[in-house]
């Protein structure tokens, strides 16, 4: 990556859109098009309580027609939200341990080309599940959609849409680190502050657009309603042994429901300023084999990279330590405010059903984890508190 000032494409880092996946399909080949009719159908079936002979009915189908990267991963996000909604179902507390066939193997089969675990990822209900109303319109809130939707009417697409437009948001601070790293090689100081201070606008940026997340999600809605379909079945006492997966293996697997901590920028981010996670590193190492192969290699890439950290420190230039503080100080206020939404979002409706239903401070220990299996806050708090120890 170094001196050739572009990532280059083997990353599957797109200009405009960084990690994000551009101009997603909407449409499947004809031979696929149960599992969208389905995926798209959710919120009705689930309420009129059909969804779950709908999915028992599908036929079983190959993925050997299924061609192509986007068609692959729209696969993947219908089969993901097929798998959620027939696993959860709603709140009742009758939740299903097996997986059909009809839906795994082909499920199972498609993870496996595509490098990513059978359960909804940050990849598929970020990343993959938008478009725009007007194509040639702007990339903005009010002219974009997302393909699927889950209970809880527009809960869905004000949460995944606003975590996309972050994503974009802080994107352009990606196509800086080749010149961060050449920059680095070559010592120089001025060129390395005019870049990290694009790292600080973009960082900025991002934090304004997550500040709207207020204007469109619901927390009564987003954590009675649409949490329960972004749990996952690691760590969690409702599938304590995890997931079977009909016709693939024969004992059930546990895997991580989609998370923040699946975000490649973020992680990204950590690498370039070289913030060191120490005991909750294991997780989010962990969670990068929920990303796309080629994201995962990106983020070892710059592993490999020159330590611009080290570089600043030994420069003795209080005015590159300034701007790289600047760069932390825009992470720590991202993660900051990822707490605030958590306490309003997760812990305050928790504590507001735990007191309304009684439950135990088990039940309530539970509601208060995240959909990737973690205790939330502390694990937050602690990713926060390591950013905050990158400070010169």
């Amino acid at each position: 990556m170094e001196g050739s000032g572009k990532i280059p494409a083997k990353y599957h880092i797109d200009e405009d859109m960084g990690f994000a996946l551009p101009h997603p399909l909407k449409e499947l080949p004809p031979d696929y098009s149960a599992w969208t009719a389905i995926a798209r159908d959710l919120p009705r079936l689930i309420e009129t309580g059909q969804l779950r002979a709908k999915v028992e009915k599908l036929p079983l189908l190959d993925i050997d027609d299924l061609q192509g990267h986007r068609s692959q991963r729209l696969g993947h996000l219908a089969l993901g939200y097929i798998t959620m909604a027939y696993v959860w179902d709603g709140d009742n507390g009758d939740v299903r341990k097996v997986l059909p066939r009809n839906v795994a193997v082909p499920y199972c089969k498609l993870s496996e080309k595509l490098g990513l675990p059978p359960i909804l990822v940050y990849a598929d209900c970020v990343l993959a599940n938008w478009k725009k109303k007007d194509p040639n319109g702007p990339m903005t809130y009010e002219n974009m959609d997302i393909l699927f939707s889950f209970p809880g009417g527009d809960c869905s697409k004000g949460f995944f849409l606003i975590s996309l437009l972050v994503e974009i948001a802080a994107s352009p601070a990606i196509k800086v680190i080749p010149t961060i790293f050449s920059t680095v090689q070559r010592q120089d100081q001025e060129a390395l502050q005019r870049a990290l201070l694009e790292i600080v606008f973009c960082l900025k940026e991002a934090l304004r657009v997550f500040q709207k997340i207020h204007e469109y999600v619901d927390p009564s809605l987003f954590f009675n309603v649409l949490r329960i379909y972004l749990s996952g079945w690691q760590g969690n006492p409702q599938l304590p042994d995890g997931l079977l997966y009909e016709g693939v293996w024969d004992t059930p697997k546990k895997f991580a429901g989609g998370s923040a901590a699946q975000s490649s920028i973020f992680q990204c981010f950590d690498v370039l300023l070289g913030v060191k996670h120490g005991s909750k590193g294991g997780f989010l190492q962990e969670m990068r084999t929920y990303m796309p192969p080629a994201h995962q290699s990106f983020l070892c890439s710059l592993e490999s990279g020159p330590s611009l950290r080290d570089f600043v420190i030994s420069s003795g230039n209080d005015d590159l330590k300034e701007v790289y503080n600047k760069c932390v100080e825009g992470l720590v206020s991202l993660r900051d405010y990822h707490l605030q939404i958590v306490t309003k979002y997760i812990l305050i409706p928790a504590r507001q059903h735990c007191r309304k239903d009684e439950k135990s401070e088990e039940q309530s220990d539970q509601e208060n984890r995240g959909t990737g299996g973690t205790n939330l806050m502390s694990f937050l708090k602690s990713v926060r508190n390591a950013t905050q120890e990158a400070f010169l």
